[in-house]
């Protein structure tokens, strides 16, 4: 029994009377235990900060970024890309989640900073506990056990290796309330013989007899966007540690400004031997603002030549 436990004990015995100080200290003998074991459980697994071998089944952290917005690029062949541009901000392990505590594996990171006075308390107290700085946005990556991370890692642009394909989620940008033609594409009605006031509109949406209603679900005016969605297979083009920006090829959903989601992708696996795993460790003497950019390579072979 912890000396606090002693304490509470001698306390509730004045209250109570003695009768019950048997049951109060078996109770806390128990509780005592049960905290023991969970101390035990929970310190019995060491993470190591280091490189490993990645396997075909290992699953790594993702990351956060900002989207900074899009532009155009040119390759060595003259070929336009286009590019969206993401700002890894900050990225660290903020929580590890194990089978033997929560009962998964699973890493939490968290993106940016922020003010204590404008978080919550319970997020504050959740910082706290873990020993990381405030963090603007937090996401839960499930992970598989050899590439856990120690509380506290940083998640570089240098996670990724330009080439790669990575999955992106984001929140779409908010159109508000939309006819049928821009929401789902609809053709529209006639444009002539005889159609007034109605070019636009998405025509019939029931039926007059049974069952004379409108079928959920039917495509119809309303409001879009705002909505999760993600693009699979987004080819990295370039990063640049140094400012922890990178290039991915085409768009990426959300608005200027908005946090995306970023992990390996699942449909165009990259080659295992290139990933750092489980992720990128700067070495002691390493000078991160004077690396240089990382291109992908795109080829000997000139497409323009190629075609003809």
């Amino acid at each position: 029994m912890t000396v606090a436990s002693r304490g509470v004990v001698s306390r509730l015995s004045k209250i109570i009377g003695p009768k019950s100080v048997s049951q109060l200290r078996t109770l806390s003998a128990y509780a005592a235990e049960i905290d023991s074991h969970d101390l035990n459980s929970s310190s019995s697994r060491i993470i190591d900060c280091k490189s490993g071998i990645m396997s075909r089944d290992s699953k790594r952290t993702g990351a956060i970024a900002v989207k900074c917005g899009m532009t155009a690029l040119w390759d060595k062949w003259g070929a336009r890309v286009p590019i969206s541009i993401l700002w890894l901000d900050d990225n660290i392990v903020s929580q590890v989640k194990t089978p033997e505590k929560e009962g998964i594996c699973a890493l939490q990171i968290g993106c940016g900073q922020k003010k204590e006075k404008h978080l919550r308390k319970p997020e504050v107290g959740h910082f706290r506990a873990q020993g990381v700085p405030m963090k603007r946005k937090l996401r839960e990556f499930p992970v598989t056990e050899d590439a856990l991370l120690p509380v506290g890692t940083s998640i570089g642009v240098r996670h990724f290796v330009p080439g790669q394909y990575v999955d992106i989620t984001g929140i779409t940008k908010g159109k508000g309330f939309q006819g049928g033609m821009k929401r789902w594409g609809f053709k529209g009605m006639p444009a002539s013989h005889g159609a007034s006031l109605s070019h636009r509109s998405i025509g019939s949406t029931g039926q007059r007899d049974a069952p004379g209603k409108v079928f959920k679900g039917k495509k119809m005016p309303g409001h879009m966007g705002v909505e999760q969605r993600t693009v699979k297979s987004v080819w990295i083009y370039k990063i640049d540690p140094a400012r922890n920006l990178m290039w991915v090829k085409g768009q990426v959903p959300g608005a200027t400004g908005n946090f995306v989601f970023l992990k390996d992708a699942v449909y165009r696996k990259p080659d295992i031997s290139l990933l750092p795993f489980p992720t990128y460790f700067a070495e002691e003497d390493e000078d991160h603002t004077r690396l240089e950019p990382l291109i992908a390579d795109i080829g000997d072979i000139d497409p323009f030549m190629a075609a003809d």
